[in-house]
């Protein structure tokens, strides 16, 4: 199993910019890929950016060049810049780990951008 605690959303001003944090309970390099997903009012998840344990990154079109996702292997954490946020970025973001062909969640961090 893999339990997952985002952390670093909250409230900001349009442009501004966010980290988010995912601290996994086991060494990430075992687990296949890890992602950020977010879901805004009324809509459904969506996928906004992943890694794989070789380091492979993939990014929403609505993201790209705005937000970075990385990771840090000796504190078993990935992270979301987050820069030049826009209202439409307004969500509570997941943090997801693919281990074993399963697939794991966090509890969810609110990001709010202020117009």
């Amino acid at each position: 199993q893999v339990q997952l605690v985002e952390s670093g959303g909250g409230l900001v001003q349009a442009g501004g910019s966010l980290r988010l944090s995912c601290a996994a309970s086991r060494n990430i390099f075992s687990i296949s890929a890890m992602g950020w997903y977010r879901q805004g009012p009324g809509k459904q998840r969506e996928l906004v950016a992943t890694i794989t344990n070789s380091g492979s990154t993939n990014y929403a079109d609505s993201v790209k060049g705005r937000f970075t996702i990385s990771r840090e292997t000796a504190k078993r954490t990935v992270y979301l810049q987050m820069n030049s946020l826009k209202p439409e970025d307004t969500a509570v973001y997941y943090c997801n780990a693919q281990f074993l062909g399963v697939a794991y969640w966090g509890q969810g961090t609110q990001v709010t951008v202020s117009s």
